[in-house]
């Protein structure tokens, strides 16, 4: 998430989040937090409709998922504290139902399959129902005793 944006959440202005983040730098390893470059900039403000950014003068920091919880530890009003816990709540049901479509996605799996063994053995029934049809409508050889004086 863009710093403007967890500013916004967390109740403070974004220059005063970056100002405790740069105040504790070794709480946010490259992992957690990351500044976007020129081109990125430009290609996400070129995502948004109208352009109300106004006039920023650094490039933004992004937080991953562990930054946005560090954060907790160098905002320490109650509005950070809900935030957190609230951010911790949603990356837990993120991460189930992760969990869940990834356990949905090899059930589907398993009956695509069945089923397209399935289709094999009614190809290979209808195979054998045509090759008794074509015996059925080929002239069969009239098998009986035939006298030698006829």
């Amino acid at each position: 998430m863009l710093d403007s944006d967890l500013a916004e959440l967390y109740g403070v202005e974004t220059k005063r989040l970056n100002e405790q983040v740069g105040r504790n730098r070794d709480r946010f390893p490259e992992d957690f937090m990351f500044q976007l470059n020129d081109e990125e900039w430009l290609n996400l403000k070129s995502k948004f409709a109208t352009s109300s950014w106004g006039g920023r003068r650094k490039l933004p920091f992004v937080f991953t998922e562990h930054g946005i919880l560090m954060l907790s530890s160098v905002l320490n009003s109650k509005q950070a504290i809900q935030v957190n816990i609230q951010s911790v709540r949603i990356f837990s049901r993120i991460r189930q139902f992760i969990i869940d479509s990834g356990e949905l996605k090899l059930e589907i799996e398993a009956i695509k399959q069945k089923v397209n063994n399935q289709d094999k053995n009614i190809e290979l029934v209808f195979t054998y129902l045509d090759r008794l049809i074509e015996k059925q409508n080929s002239p069969r050889k009239r098998m009986a005793y035939k006298p030698d004086n006829l």
